[in-house]
């Protein structure tokens, strides 16, 4: 880039990192360096600041589904393989997701109890692993069941909410921790239309981070499009425009307004300070840091939020104020007709 250009790809922003501590730029143990805090500093930026960085905000939907009951099935107490009869589990439904689910539950002859699936539970059609035993002496036979779905998968760049409290307005359907929707519904065996949910890390899966998932209160009682709102943990983009979790290329751009990025700069020349125990100049570069970041979230053109007012209908309280002793029909209160003529 020219040199009097807006800091704008990861090689400005690290190159302009390292003459800012005065290191020769070049030199692969620095450069390295310099790359790794502008990474940090980058996915540090991102850490709770939510609404103020509508350029990470996303959309998406859950398709959520009813509960799936074709067919019967045998099983006998203290067994955790589930045998089925003209079920179609590992068959996909109209949408391409198979029938059963290593993340679906079920409820066997009418019980109260839930069962859930085995990861990688559903062998067959007619096959399935339970991660717990049944447990009701003499087990079933050709019995109903009903497999529902609670748990979804969020989008695979989903980093966090954008709304604490509620996650999907468009069905009110509020999102509370995961430790008091683990008290308030501990047996979740009731269907209905989504109230509430919680987002649960629901271990590694195959992956190297956890997999995110949202589970919902009372599970689908029918087919419902939910769309959620969240913040991408995708925070850089290639110069083909491919969403990435942060910058490898020379080429390559955080996923940030042009006029915003030297802030990057700053806040990773806090770290680089600090590290090498300068306190005076990591307290400079923090402070420098935080003035851009206030900048920022007082910008109202990013979206800044404005208060809500309370502004209540004024008039028929004026009103009745102003005469306070008119009744409906025109007629007054009089006490010895002086009363509303403050007279003694």
């Amino acid at each position: 880039m020219s040199s009097t250009t807006q800091l704008t790809t990861f090689l400005d922003l690290y190159t302009d990192l390292q003459n800012r501590v005065r290191v020769a730029t070049g030199q692969t143990t620095t450069q390295t360096q310099a790359q790794r805090y502008i990474n940090i500093a980058l996915q540090d930026i991102a850490l709770g600041f939510d609404y103020k960085m509508p350029w990470l905000e996303r959309h998406a939907f859950i398709q959520a589904r009813g509960p799936y009951t074709t067919g019967t099935i045998t099983i006998s107490q203290g067994s955790t393989s589930l045998v089925g009869a003209s079920t179609l589990w590992n068959t996909a439904d109209a949408f391409g997701v198979k029938n059963a689910l290593d993340t679906g539950k079920l409820t066997i002859a009418g019980g109260l109890e839930v069962y859930e699936v085995a990861y990688a539970g559903v062998t067959s059609d007619t096959a399935i692993t339970l991660k717990s035993p049944y447990t009701v002496s003499g087990g079933q036979a050709a019995a109903s069941y009903i497999y529902f779905d609670d748990e979804y998968a969020l989008a695979s760049d989903f980093l966090r909410p954008i709304d604490y409290q509620i996650f999907a307005p468009a069905l009110n359907i509020n999102l509370i921790g995961r430790n008091e929707f683990r008290n308030r519904y501990p047996r979740r065996n009731i269907q209905g239309r989504p109230r509430v949910c919680c987002i649960i890390d629901d271990a590694f899966r195959g992956n190297t981070t956890p997999v995110r998932r949202v589970v919902f209160y009372p599970y689908p009682d029918t087919w419902y499009t939910i769309p959620y709102a969240y913040i991408s943990s995708n925070l850089a983009v290639t110069s083909t425009g491919t969403e990435q979790a942060q910058l490898v290329n020379d080429t390559d751009e955080p996923k940030m307004p042009l006029r915003y990025r030297h802030c990057i700069v700053f806040h990773a020349l806090n770290h680089w300070y600090r590290d090498k125990k300068d306190d005076a100049r990591a307290d400079a570069a923090k402070a420098e840091y935080t003035d851009i970041m206030l900048r920022i979230a007082a910008d109202q053109e990013i979206g800044a939020p404005t208060h809500a007012r309370l502004q209540p209908r004024t008039g028929a309280y004026t009103g009745v104020a102003r005469h306070p002793y008119l009744r409906r029909g025109g007629r007054t209160v009089s006490i010895n007709n002086t009363f509303d003529r403050f007279e003694s």
